[in-house]
Parts: C-alpha cells; structure tokens; sequence
C-alpha cells in the first residue's frame, strides 16, 4: 500500500537537509519506492540546474551501500515581460508660428512639455532580477531638435542610466 512519509526539514553543515523515516523497524529484504516532490524557492540565482544529494541510510548496521547518488534537476525561469506606456499630453500641436527662442532657459521657450511614463510588468509566473530596458527617444529630425530631453525619473527601486545630451541646455 501506499504511504505518506514522515519527513523533517534541518540544517547541517550550512546545508538544508530533508530527513524522511521509511520505516522502522523494516524486514529484511524489503523493497521500497519512493516517490517524493520537493517544493524549491529562491531558484533565481541558481543557474540552470539544481543539485540533490540522496542517501540511504541504516540505523542499525554502516554498509557500503549508504552511498549517495546525485540528482541533478534542470532549472527553466519563465517569466513573460510586458511594456505599458503613455504621452501626457496624449497629443500635441505646436502653431506654425512657433520657434525656439535658442539660449533661453525657460521651459516654454523650448515647446510644450510632453511626459512620456513607461512601466515594464512582469506577468509571471517566476519573478526576475537584473532586466535592462533600452529606450530609443529620437530627439533630432533633419538636423533639427524634435524632442527635448530634460529629465528622467524611476520608481520602484529601479535606476537609469541618464543619455548623453540629457537637457543639454540646463533647461
């Protein structure tokens, strides 16, 4: 028949040790399977596999065959990224009038300020670590300046690498 195993997680020697009783006390000559399913968590550093060391031990008498095997476990992260963003203003007209006042440090001498927020969202199922997100802002159309960058933010403990040319004009 069919059993659930007594098992106790420890630590030994750094290591986190699972201990399961199989039986006791055991006929000779019994033979046993086991099947067992081990929940891991903090896989994200791990690389791509998994170690398990697995031993068979007798309480009553040390024999060669206590040896351990080695198990090995493939390791796969999936996590599927997705990228929101948004224009506020979500359009913008300047009047064909309108020209730059060059060497001015006032904001509106410069066009309408337009603030472009992006959110990069993982929708699972494993978490992620270490994502760079490149964005390609065009700021120059035929020689002239299309897009003014002058400032760029992050939230949620994220950091950014500021582009050369990052309000160039002390805006």
């Amino acid at each position: 028949g069919q059993e659930k195993l007594s098992c106790n997680p420890k630590k030994e020697n750094g290591s986190h040790v699972v201990l399961c009783e199989l039986g006791n006390p055991m006929k000779a000559g019994a033979r046993i399977s086991v099947a067992m399913e081990l929940s891991v968590s903090g896989l994200e550093d791990v690389g791509d596999a998994i170690t398990f060391q697995l031993q068979l031990q007798s309480k009553n008498s040390p024999s060669s065959a206590n040896a351990s095997v080695t198990v090995t476990v493939p390791v796969e992260a999936q996590a599927e990224m997705e990228l929101r963003g948004n224009s506020l203003p979500a359009t913008t007209v300047l009047p064909v009038s309108w020209h730059r006042v060059e060497g001015s440090r006032r904001l509106e001498d410069h066009g309408i300020k337009v603030e472009h927020v992006y959110q990069l969202h993982n929708k699972g199922p494993s978490t992620v670590s270490d994502v760079t997100l490149r964005l390609a802002v065009p700021s120059r159309l035929g020689g002239r300046v299309l897009l003014y960058l002058l400032e760029l933010g992050t939230e949620g403990g994220m950091s950014c690498a500021h582009p050369p040319g990052l309000n160039a004009e002390q805006v």
